[in-house]
């Protein structure tokens, strides 16, 4: 073994310090407002403090509508521009602590109100206008709390995702299975046998890396192609695998290993149990504002599905799609023309197009 390779092994097989399970991002910065699910969240919040103050103002209930109509006139118009400011600036306040969002928004709702009780529709008397500031002010604290017990509740969720993701990712079965081809091919063709070894090391190295961060699209293919390197060892030419990239914005950021756990399960389910040669399909796009990736697999001659694997690792990706992306992001599968197909789609920002 040479110089450069050693210096390759030692680097992969490096321990990496343990860390925490929930990401940084998540603990310290505050939501991404530029996301549908989280200004859903802000307007829904909004009016039901509405809805809440008008049941606690009204002595009678005949009397809730009229009044609650009263709140959402003076109310629902400097709500939304309260929600589109915080979907302009959004980008800006990525970069803020929770402690600075409170400051940010307080501000922000004085000055809505303080505009639109002024210019639109002026209040009977000063003390009138005092109790929209201070009402304006104490929804929006109160909304800013809602979020910050969102984050600390889904912290939980962020552990037990990084353990399924683990769980799902790593199966035995695919270790041995590397193993075997490696040795089938380390005297016939011991260059590709070493390539091999190092695809294994890279690989896995990846699945034990915290999935803190987004990764590029382009080094989430480079993996899924190590893997299918791997695969092939023991498929040969039964694996055939096309993708389609020429519209692929290779820049866009995606959550760490998820293609390869889809990859994986048509291979599993699609190519292994096939005694003829099979195609993975694999389509990424840009269509408008989002990323468009599609894997199709021939389904299994037989008839069955190792249903429960493939469960849990869609359910898996699924699970960190919204941790990631919230609502703006989905994943969907179906069954059509022999073959199995599964659709993600997640957002793309401006600088990703």
């Amino acid at each position: 073994m040479d110089t450069t390779t050693q210096g390759k092994t030692a680097n992969i097989i490096k321990q990496a310090p343990e860390r925490s399970v929930i990401p940084d991002r998540l603990l310290v910065l505050v939501p991404d407002f530029r996301n549908l699910g989280a200004i859903l969240r802000l307007l829904a919040c909004g009016n039901l403090l509405m809805l809440l103050t008008a049941a606690i103002r009204t002595p009678h209930l005949r009397e809730i509508v009229s009044y609650l109509a009263t709140i959402v006139g003076r109310g629902e118009i400097p709500l939304l521009v309260f929600g589109g400011l915080l979907f302009w600036i959004g980008p800006w306040l990525s970069k803020l602590g929770w402690r600075d969002l409170v400051v940010v928004s307080q501000c922000m709702a004085l000055a809505i109100t303080v505009v639109f009780q002024v210019w639109v529709l002026p209040p009977e008397d000063m003390d009138a206008l005092i109790r929209s500031v201070l009402w304006a002010m104490g929804c929006t604290f109160a909304i800013v709390a809602y979020f910050r017990w969102r984050q600390i509740a889904q912290m939980p969720a962020i552990g037990e995702a990084r353990i399924l993701a683990l769980t799902a990712r790593i199966r035995p079965h695919f270790f041995f299975n590397c193993l075997n081809g490696v040795l089938g091919v380390i005297r016939s063709d011991p260059k590709r046998a070493e390539m091999a070894l190092e695809s294994m090391a890279e690989l896995f190295r990846e699945l034990m890396r915290d999935s803190r961060e987004l990764v590029r699209l382009v080094d989430e293919i480079e993996l899924c192609n190590r893997y299918l390197e791997l695969e092939r060892l023991r498929l040969g030419d039964r694996l055939q695998v096309k993708w389609e990239l020429k519209h692929a914005p290779l820049n866009a950021q995606v959550p760490p290993l998820m293609l390869q756990p889809l990859l994986e399960n048509a291979v599993c389910h699609g190519i292994e149990p096939n005694p003829e040669p099979g195609r993975i399909l694999v389509r990424i796009i840009r269509r408008g504002n989002m990323l468009d990736m599609r894997i199709s697999n021939p389904l299994n001659p037989s008839g069955g599905r190792r249903a429960g694997g493939n469960r849990m690792a869609l359910n898996n990706i699924r699970e960190r799609l919204t941790l990631f992306f919230d609502m703006e992001a989905t994943l969907s599968t179906e069954e059509q023309d022999g073959e199995f197909r599964v659709r993600v789609r997640i957002p793309l920002r401006k600088e990703e197009k």
